[in-house]
């Protein structure tokens, strides 16, 4: 059996406790991983307050830092495949999308990497004749990261490298219910040379880990993906010590339709963006909205494509929709589809679970024309999918922004004119036209509502990082005047 250790001050120790993890594809204990309690936290904590301010890490240029980004950056990329196995491994998602995935997030870093030393401070024109005043861009300080289990490998890099990038420094809270590519991934930062306590990485449980850690005196910063009811409790936290936080939390995303759509191109995408992963992705295309004129074309052609789609073993690269990552998300789909088909809503496919080993859940759609269910309500983090029509562009408006998040959304027209009025029309803080579930480091990422604040990607994640420190010269010989006076 694999044992896991966590990263903390550049050493690899064991946690205060320890807890099996589960194989997801079979239901089987796999591996044991470190649980961190408050003493690790604080110890990870500390680590980074003092690499902050002493040592090798404050004295570096930014050039420096970004040259480390890019080494670390070739170290993903090389064991892309390792890190991919190891996350199918722990928390169902496949390979064939893990293996993708993983390859890419190294661009991310590369991408943080050329930034490190482009981040400006400012001249500022003062309406004063004796004096220069100029803003610097400082790191912000310490960063908790909290990194759900999906995805954890890009969802982290979307926080490390910006914030490496910044100067800052951090302590990862690995998901307990998938940790072991990011707890491996601390491999790869020891071997790029970062010194000891820029990057410590950790797991634990909520109460336990998570509570410490977000209201830590000395962090500065929470960047936290995860779903809302665990968000508030983050931002009580951070009452503690007035952190400030980013928050990229779930979603509800509408997938709007229309009848001039290449129809055989937006199912695809439909499958790509609620099938995909299982459907356990924040920016899930969960609700279908359709014109009605082709709803049950459209929807026959994707029952068509879920009912043909091969699920299996999460390790064979053949398979499209593996297991999902625990029991518990299992049990809570299967409550949720029963649920709303007794409110009312029509099971086209699937709709319970798969008899056997693992937590296998098949492709499922529901229709919910005239239902009030709880389907297109609440987030399922699962392959369900939820279909209601329209009959006008303001309708279809009305239905996509009927909803308390704003995280994604897809609209599927050849109308240029419409698809502009809706990309301007709908609350949210992705808008895909014609196309799903594409991202780029060059890209910002985040939401509106209850999908949260702030924004992963791009130049803007790196600035988040920062603060500014005003500086005030005086260029004056002559003596101070009246002390009285405010300058």
């Amino acid at each position: 059996m694999r044992r896991f250790q966590h990263y903390i001050d550049g050493e690899f120790s064991d946690g205060e406790a320890s807890y099996p993890s589960i194989d997801p594809a079979s239901g089987a204990v796999w591996a044991e991983m470190p649980e961190a309690r408050e003493g690790d936290v604080d110890r990870a904590v500390n680590a980074a307050d003092k690499a902050l301010y002493e040592g090798a890490w404050p004295k570096m240029t930014a050039t420096q830092r970004g040259k480390l980004l890019y080494k670390l950056a070739d170290l993903v990329a090389a064991n892309a495949q390792l890190l991919a196995e190891l996350e199918t491994r722990d928390t169902g998602k496949i390979i064939r999308e893990t293996s993708a995935q993983v390859a890419y997030v190294a661009e991310y870093y590369r991408y943080y990497a050329g930034i490190a030393d482009k981040i400006e401070g400012a001249y500022l024109p003062i309406d004063k004749p004796d004096m220069d005043v100029w803003l610097r861009r400082e790191p912000i300080g310490v960063v908790a990261m909290v990194v759900p289990w999906n995805s954890q490998l890009f969802l982290s890099a979307v926080k490390i490298g910006p914030a490496l990038a910044a100067g800052c420094t951090m302590v990862v809270k690995a998901s307990e219910d998938g940790p072991a590519p990011l707890l491996e991934f601390a491999r790869l930062v020891h071997e790029a040379g970062f010194p000891a306590g820029v990057v410590n990485i950790i797991t634990g449980f909520g109460a336990s880990c998570g509570a410490a850690l977000g209201r830590h005196p000395k962090v500065a910063h929470v960047a936290f993906t995860g779903g809302p009811e665990t968000a508030r409790h983050v931002v009580r936290n951070s009452a503690e010590n007035l952190a400030s936080t980013s928050l990229e939390l779930g979603g509800k995303s509408p997938f709007v339709v229309f009848a001039d759509a290449d129809l055989e191109s937006a199912a695809n995408a439909q499958v790509a963006g609620i099938f995909a992963a299982t459907g356990q992705s924040c920016v899930a295309g969960s609700r279908l909205i359709v014109e009605r004129s082709v709803k049950d074309k459209f929807v026959a052609l994707l029952r068509e494509k879920a009912e043909a789609i091969r699920i299996g073993a999460p390790l064979d690269m053949a398979t499209e929709v593996g297991p999902l990552a625990t029991k518990r998300q299992q049990d809570n789909i299967g409550a949720l589809v029963i649920r709303s088909v007794e409110s009312g809503a029509r099971l086209v496919t699937g709709g319970r679970k798969i008899d056997g080993e693992g937590f296998y859940f098949p492709p499922t759609i529901l229709d919910c024309d005239d239902v009030a269910s709880p389907s297109l309500i609440e987030e399922f983090f699962g392959p369900v999918l939820s279909v209601v029509s329209f009959e006008t562009e303001a309708e279809a408006l009305r239905l996509a922004n009927d909803t308390r998040y704003g995280l994604a959304s897809g609209v599927f027209t050849q109308n240029l004119t419409r698809a502009h009025r809706l990309m301007k029309g709908i609350r949210a803080g992705i808008v895909w036209v014609n196309t799903y579930r594409a991202v780029s480091p060059i890209a910002p990422f985040g939401g509106f509502g209850l999908s949260g604040h702030g924004r992963e990607g791009g130049m803007a994640a790196a600035l988040d990082y920062t603060r500014t420190k005003t500086i005030w010269l005086r260029t004056s010989d002559d003596p101070i005047p009246d002390p009285f006076v405010m300058r």
